[in-house]
């Protein structure tokens, strides 16, 4: 009873935090942003975001990092990365790219199996590339339009259409499904939840140059955050092909100060599209912290 207790009062708090921190992004914006309206929920949601990921989150990571050997934390990533290639394929087909859908079926058997479930990437070794492809950026493919700029509690920066993304990308993704072998039950509930909380503070631990980046080139950590997401989308969806209208308009939001704040973007400063893709994967961000980065 006394656990059960501690984990609604855990809820509450957090509760709380979440309505205390978007009520003050609100109310610190007196003017709507016509190209950012939600302006003031993002920035609250942010910040709220920033302190999960400092009380918690980056902590954790570092002691992971601490512990970890490097060959041991590549093979957690490598397998991750094996999982969501199933979801990659998927959306590859989707997106009628069937050349593309076939090499990375090829990299999800190999790494599978000559991989040791995909905890080496043998794929790598005989120059089958990696690529990014989501459910956000299929449905992109087919006309579906990205929305607002959104910060989505525990997620970080996203778009109507990615929200949407993320459900079909756990759709995608066996991991979601483990509960229905050996019956469910607690011991599988914990399984799932395990493997949830290694992928993601895995992520978070990859996070940490880029997140010194964002920390020493950005004046207005949202904007620069925001202008670098919303870039590096763009490059995903047109493979790196990005309409000229397009790049224009990106360009002027990111150099255009925002209405209601004291401070300017720096987001022109992240990246181009004319660079390779990002190295980070976009389905499954966390407290996203990461900007368009050069190999």
């Amino acid at each position: 009873m006394s656990m059960q207790k501690t984990i609604i009062n855990t809820r509450l708090l957090v509760s709380s935090l979440v309505i205390s921190s978007v009520l003050g992004g609100c109310a610190t914006s007196s003017k709507v942003n016509e190209k950012d309206p939600w302006e003031g929920w993002n920035r609250g949601t942010q910040d709220f975001n920033d302190g999960l990921d400092k009380a918690v989150i980056k902590p954790v990571a570092k002691g992971y990092l601490w512990i970890t050997p490097k060959f041991v934390d590549d093979g957690i990533s490598n397998f991750f990365s094996n999982m969501n290639d199933i979801g990659v394929t998927i959306n590859d087909f989707l997106q009628l790219k069937m050349a593309q859908g076939g090499m990375d079926a090829s990299r999800f058997l190999i790494n599978t199996t000559a991989g040791v479930v995909g905890f080496i990437d043998v794929a790598k070794m005989i120059d089958l590339p990696k690529h990014n492809e989501d459910f956000g950026q299929t449905l992109g493919f087919w006309g579906v339009p990205s929305g607002n700029y959104l910060v989505v509690p525990f997620l970080g920066a996203s778009s109507p259409r990615e929200v949407a993304g993320a459900v079909g990308d756990a759709l995608f993704n066996p991991l979601t499904y483990t509960f229905v072998f050996a019956g469910g039950g607690a011991a599988v509930s914990a399984v799932n939840a395990g493997a949830k909380t290694v992928d993601v503070t895995d992520t978070r631990a990859d996070l940490m140059p880029t997140e010194k980046l964002v920390d020493e080139a950005s004046v207005d950590r949202y904007s620069f955050i925001k202008n670098a997401y919303q870039q590096r989308r763009e490059y995903l969806l047109h493979d790196g092909n990005v309409p000229e209208e397009e790049e224009l308009q990106l360009e002027d939001e990111a150099v255009s100060p925002a209405k209601g704040s004291d401070t300017s973007s720096t987001g022109s400063a992240t990246s181009n599209s004319s660079g390779p893709a990002p190295a980070s994967n976009n389905a499954r961000h966390f407290l996203n912290l990461s900007a368009p980065v050069k190999k």
